[in-house]
């Protein structure tokens, strides 16, 4: 399997290009706008198309990739299920499997920072049918936990969306083996976390025993701190979240 971290520094975005050489399916996850001539570069250099373009939710602080690699590749798009956009995609339930050739992706619902949110457990069957990573987006980072109030909205407070990412980590991502690699969507610098590392990469052990966001010993414990001290919402996050949504570049949603 092949597989690249890409770092869009000035935002502090992870994404993700991997997939399937010997049968020639590549696919993105979470794309950055600034990013995609650099999709393209790597998958070109590989001599191997990207067939497939994922979302583990709507962005709130960065205008996504996913509109431009889909009209340059003629790629799938694959977003999770009630994720309200206006453009043409897949949507995928929890549980729900994409086959790359030899690399399988699974859909698992991670609701809380943002209500459709999924991450994506990655497998590479030519050497085991157990996964070997998971992209958890903005589920769970690398020494931190999703800020719970971007998405909230109506009667959802941000409270709310904490509890549900509480259930989303105990009951999803930390159900995962320990060994599994662990890639989030953001790192140190982002305005969607706040005790973030600088390191984009971890395992899901490591988190479970060293994680701050982790170490109370009930939900409500969780939701207090999370909801606590909340950092200043992403700039033009109204403006970013529409076109996003709409899947048309900033100055035209």
């Amino acid at each position: 399997m092949y597989f690249r971290q890409l770092l869009n520094e000035p935002t502090a975005c992870a994404s993700y290009l991997f997939g399937c050489k010997s049968r020639a399916q590549f696919a993105v996850v979470d794309p950055h706008v600034d990013l995609v001539d650099e999709y393209l570069r790597l998958a070109e250099g590989q001599g191997i198309p990207i067939t497939a373009v994922f979302e583990t939710h709507v962005q709130a602080d960065h205008v996504s990739g996913l509109p431009e690699l889909v009209a340059h590749t003629g790629a799938v798009a694959y977003l999770p299920d009630g994720a309200g956009v206006d453009f043409e995609h897949v949507a995928l339930g929890d549980g729900q499997v994409v086959e790359l050739g030899n690399t399988s992706v699974q859909a698992l619902s991670t609701p809380g920072h943002a209500e459709a949110h999924q991450a994506y457990a990655i497998t590479d069957r030519t050497r085991s049918d157990e996964p070997w990573l998971v992209l958890t987006g903005d589920a769970l980072l690398v020494g931190d936990a999703g800020r719970p109030d971007l998405h909230a909205h109506g009667e959802t407070t941000a409270e709310d969306m904490a509890r549900e990412l509480f259930r989303s980590i105990e009951e999803r991502l930390l159900a995962l083996p320990d060994y599994v690699a662990l890639y989030p969507a953001h790192y140190s610098g982002s305005v969607c976390g706040r005790g973030l590392s600088a390191v984009p990469a971890s395992t899901v052990g490591f988190e479970r025993r060293h994680n701050p966001a982790l170490r109370f010993e009930s939900e409500d414990a969780f939701v207090a701190a999370l909801v606590r001290d909340i950092p200043p919402a992403p700039a033009g996050q109204g403006e970013i979240l529409a076109a996003n949504r709409a899947g048309r570049p900033l100055a035209a949603a």
